[in-house]
């Protein structure tokens, strides 16, 4: 397990069933610098199921861009206990590609 380096900001995940919701936290953990999940009318409107693959990947290119709006480009990845594959790797791979660095 990969102990948070101070001065960290993180990339949080949690999924159901049925959505995805992603969170750019603080350093300091006291506050949420940007958010973004399949239940916002942005995202909502590119997808038509939001527990797929293709839900997650919309969600972590819209989190990256929220994301750098904020200033922030490093974030510590925090899967919340979920396996890397599936919804969480491809909202991963899709915050990646808009150049967030993990």
């Amino acid at each position: 397990m990969r102990i948070k380096a101070q001065g960290e900001n993180r990339l949080c995940v949690f999924r159901t069933p049925r959505h995805i919701y992603a969170q750019v936290i603080g350093s300091s953990g006291s506050g949420v610098l940007a958010s973004a999940s399949t239940l916002d009318k942005e995202v909502r409107g590119k997808i038509k199921n939001g527990g797929n693959k293709e839900a997650a990947e919309v969600v972590g290119k819209m989190i990256a861009e929220r994301a750098k709006k904020a200033g922030v480009t490093k974030v510590a990845f925090d899967r919340s206990g979920f396996k890397f594959h599936g919804r969480v790797k491809a909202l991963a791979d899709a915050a990646r590609e808009q150049s967030i660095e993990f």
